[in-house]
């Protein structure tokens, strides 16, 4: 099957709702992504409401904070989610018993830690889900490489790639979860990124 991205962004881009309903509507194995930070309720809710089985894939490093923990205890039993949980291949107890804490932006291990605890997990999902269609939360304002995304995008795999909040604002995001009674959780920070600004390399090879 043959997708003119460009019509499709054009026509679907500031969708999101129509976007997800198209790229459920194409006879290709779905799979979502999450993290469960800030406002990733929009995007569970958004697919479950489409398709209640979707897979949730979400990559548990081992480092989450308390609250992220119960916010996706939460708000999967709420909207029923079908959560598939990967796990890096050592416990973050094992790898830190070895090789100390999490080290630093500029610590040259730090690569290794970021392939270790999300990469590698990431990965191995893709080999075992085998999609044809990803949704992600990811969002323009997030980072400047973000910002230069379209919200469908095909990558060297032929993987279809849906980013249907691409270009919301976190008014647009507060407001759906308002108006659907959804939970969010503020307290969440992603070591292998360090600051909200930097990417960790997943999208960037995806």
């Amino acid at each position: 099957m043959s997708l003119n991205i460009d019509e499709i962004n054009a026509r679907l881009g500031n969708d999101p709702q129509a976007l997800v309903e198209w790229a459920l509507s194409l006879d290709k194995h779905p799979i979502c992504t999450t993290n469960f930070r800030p406002f990733e309720a929009v995007i569970l809710h958004m697919v479950t409401q489409v398709r209640p089985d979707i897979p949730i894939v979400w990559m548990d490093s081992g480092y989450n904070t308390p609250a992220t923990y119960q916010f996706a205890d939460e708000v999967s039993q709420k909207l029923g989610l079908n959560r598939i949980i990967y796990l890096p291949l050592r416990t973050r107890a094992h790898r830190e018993a070895v090789e100390g804490p999490t080290p630093a932006l500029d610590d040259p291990r730090h690569e290794a830690f970021t392939k270790e605890v999300k990469l590698e997990p990431f990965e191995r999902a893709l080999r075992e889900t085998s999609p044809g269609v990803w949704f992600t939360a990811l969002r323009a304002s997030d980072t400047a490489t973000r910002a230069q995304m379209q919200p469908v995008s095909i990558n060297q795999d032929g993987l279809i790639k849906v980013a249907p909040v691409l270009h919301w604002s976190s008014k647009d995001m507060h407001d759906y979860l308002v108006r659907h009674d959804l939970p969010n959780n503020f307290d969440y920070f992603d070591p292998t990124k360090g600051e909200e600004t930097r990417e960790c390399g997943l999208h960037l090879q995806h």
